[in-house]
């Protein structure tokens, strides 16, 4: 696999809380082991102030300050603006056809993954559903293999069989997106079992979707990652929509991060479009799995700009709805931060834009000069048993 040349930021002690009003200020409850937290308030881009209204209107942003080093806040921007223009110039591909098959993007979502990378420690492990190209990317995985891997080429991560819901990427933590909806939850528990059996001192965490939380298994793995104490900590990335069904309509408890209540499980809302409260959140989650007191579930309240997948016009919402929450971008919102507090210029933040950009169309070049698989990759990869014995006609 080609060398990264993005890394996962620096991991730095969890900063001061931000006083912003956001579930940085959680605090465990005394009862049932909750972390009480009032929700995620919507914030402007890079600002401790509520947004009271739609992008377009006149606002004055006060400058931010910064609870983070420069080198962090750096490297978010650069993660996360790499997520952003793979998955746009992916979104571009699919519609040339030149991507095929089934195609979730992550757009909108990346300070999830960006805050949370920024929180753990080399040798954690993660785990996803089917909207899974920002992981990798996130965690150090090339471009080049995860373009690859859309494009079905021998070159690509999962050595394009997975395609854009199955990627992996064993040297870098990534254990794959999944497309069974809800099949990763049970599965980050069993990788958080072995971390615990093998003593290694590493957790394991677990992202699904809003709509996965309906599935049976979810419960049965939370019962037993809190009774035999695992260090997991569970994400539910709640982008509001599930499919295409929001939330609202499918369930009661709307507050998601409750159904871990049941479970004696530390729990609470985080706003996910914020990837300062995303990193705090997961570093005090990583710390009670690391001191042996298991999981914990946290809810990111994310939102993403495109559709389900991208045969998904996404018409159950509104524009008006869409354009509130670009106002609030997570990228945007580092950028602000970034410039209010000189850690860098205009011009130094549109080279790294300018190099991420020739980045991912180098991907595109390599991919597209990359060989399919041969025929007999059909009977590589299924068994640990390197000489097993199919039968062939």
């Amino acid at each position: 696999m080609a060398d990264t040349k993005v890394k996962a930021a620096s991991k730095k002690p969890t900063a001061p809380k931000a006083t912003n009003g956001s579930a940085a200020k959680a605090a465990k409850g005394k009862s049932n082991g909750v972390i009480t937290a009032p929700q995620p308030e919507a914030l402007l881009p890079g600002t401790d102030k509520p947004t009271a209204a739609a992008s377009g209107s006149a606002t004055t942003v006060p400058a931010s300050t910064a609870t983070f080093p420069k080198e962090t806040y750096m490297q978010w921007y650069e993660q996360m603006q790499l997520m952003r223009k793979f998955e746009d110039k992916a979104g571009q591909l699919y519609g040339q056809q030149k991507i095929k098959g089934f195609c979730h993007l992550y757009i909108g979502q990346e300070a999830c993954v960006a805050g949370a990378v920024s929180a753990l420690e080399k040798g954690d492990k993660y785990i996803t559903a089917y909207r899974d190209h920002a992981h990798p990317l996130a965690l150090g995985t090339s471009p080049n293999a995860v373009m690859a891997e859309l494009f079905a080429k021998a070159t690509g991560c999962s050595k394009g069989k997975g395609g854009s819901m199955h990627m992996f990427d064993k040297e870098v933590g990534f254990m794959g997106g999944h497309g069974i909806v809800g099949a990763q939850v049970p599965m980050g528990a069993g990788i958080a079992f072995a971390e615990k059996y093998n003593k290694t001192g590493k957790l394991c965490i677990c992202s699904m979707g809003d709509g996965a939380v309906r599935q049976g298994a979810l419960h049965e793995a939370f019962n037993m990652a809190m009774l035999w104490k695992l260090p997991v900590i569970f994400v539910i990335e709640n982008n509001g929509y599930a499919m295409g069904t929001s939330v609202a309509r499918t369930s009661n408890v709307t507050d998601l991060y409750k159904i871990g209540l049941s479970y004696d499980m530390p729990s609470e809302p985080v706003n996910g479009m914020r990837v300062e409260d995303v990193h705090e959140a997961v570093a005090r989650a990583a710390e009670r799995a690391r001191a042996g007191e298991g999981p914990t579930l946290l809810e990111f309240k994310t939102y993403r700009y495109k559709g389900h997948s991208m045969s998904d016009p996404a018409k159950y919402r509104t524009k008006e709805e869409l354009e509130d929450y670009r106002h609030r971008d997570a990228i945007e919102g580092v950028r602000h931060t970034i410039l209010t507090n000189n850690m860098a210029t205009e011009a130094d933040l549109e080279a790294i834009d300018e190099r991420i950009k020739a980045e991912v169309q180098a991907s595109v070049e390599f991919a597209e000069n990359s060989p399919y698989p041969t025929p007999d990759e059909l009977y590589k990869d299924v068994y640990v048993q390197a000489d097993y014995p199919y039968i062939h006609d």
